[in-house]
């Protein structure tokens, strides 16, 4: 069996990281704060609709009614846990510090809480913001999710990222410095993107010493640019077996150490207009396992 792995998976995954660190099982509560982003200003991600708003239950609701709402459902499946609150919509340091000061200090006064886990973007955390996060790091596990979605420049223009590879480079190396886990999204079939340009971000991620990522496949909703495009443009979409063999491929050349946070994507089902496989999650997952032991590959298996 893969050493950074309980449950026989060929990758290193966060249910082994939490567990390894806290002792006891550990997972993630979703929230949203309401944060807007500053990129919608320049028309946003072209993938994006509604600003990144989540599809959090009772989002709009108190925080800590949010939260125990969460923690409720999965608790049916994992009883006695601890909860890592997780800041998950929009961009969550766009804003007065202060405000994600109340925020954090609310959530880290609910009992078992040992960790928040904050999303946003590169571009989008200032100096003030960044000491207010080492200070924070001293006081429980932070992680801070960076939206990355590819290392190619051209890419980044299509998708109208808002922000260039240099950006995030430089941010990552700030949260490094102040000793902070840092988790990376990216994306899978992005429009004229080939398998080496995909490969060639989880290179890029491994030489910068990532802490962690999030591996999600490009799914085309309704009302987006992304949809108007795809109507006009007939790009290819990855089919199942596609993107099946260039996760497993990407994972061997993570170093085992990376922490896979995620390794495929949740579309809304009735605002989902491709790929249709991607519905079945756990499908996708046993597909992405039954490759590997195939292959007989392990993640970082040719990270050197």
């Amino acid at each position: 069996m893969f050493k950074y792995s309980l449950d026989n998976k060929r990758y290193h995954t966060l249910n082994y990281f939490y567990k390894q660190k806290f002792g006891k099982k550990t997972f993630k509560v979703p929230l949203d704060l309401g944060f807007s982003c500053p990129h919608k200003q320049t028309g946003g991600c072209i993938f994006c609709k509604d600003n990144s708003r989540s599809n959090i239950t009772l989002a709009t609701a108190d925080l800590v009614k949010q939260f125990e709402h969460a923690k409720n459902i999965m608790e049916k499946k994992w009883p006695n846990s601890y909860y890592i609150a997780y800041f998950q919509a929009g961009t969550n340091t766009y804003g007065p510090v202060s405000l994600l000061k109340k925020y954090v200090d609310t959530v880290l006064n609910i009992s078992n809480v040992v960790g928040i886990s904050i999303a946003t973007r590169p571009d989008a955390i200032t100096d003030e913001c960044l000491a207010y996060l080492s200070e924070l790091n001293k006081q429980t596990f932070l992680t801070i999710e960076l939206g990355l979605q590819s290392s190619k420049e051209e890419t980044l223009k299509y998708i109208n990222r808002g922000h260039d590879l240099k950006t995030f480079t430089n941010m990552v190396k700030k949260l490094q410095s102040k000793h902070i886990f840092t988790v990376a999204h990216i994306i899978n079939g992005l429009p004229y993107e080939t398998k080496e340009d995909m490969l060639n971000t989880v290179r890029y991620l491994n030489a910068l010493k990532i802490d962690g990522v999030k591996i999600h496949a490009l799914f085309i909703s309704k009302d987006t640019i992304l949809a108007k495009r795809f109507a006009e443009e007939k790009f290819k979409v990855l089919d199942l077996k596609e993107f099946v063999d260039i996760v497993c491929d990407e994972l061997t050349l993570l170093d085992e150490k990376i922490v896979i946070e995620r390794i495929t994507g949740d579309p809304v089902v009735e605002e989902l207009i491709a790929p249709e496989w991607l519905v079945k999650k756990f499908v996708v997952l046993n597909e992405i396992d039954k490759e590997m032991v195939r292959r007989d590959i392990y993640q970082g298996m040719k990270s050197k």
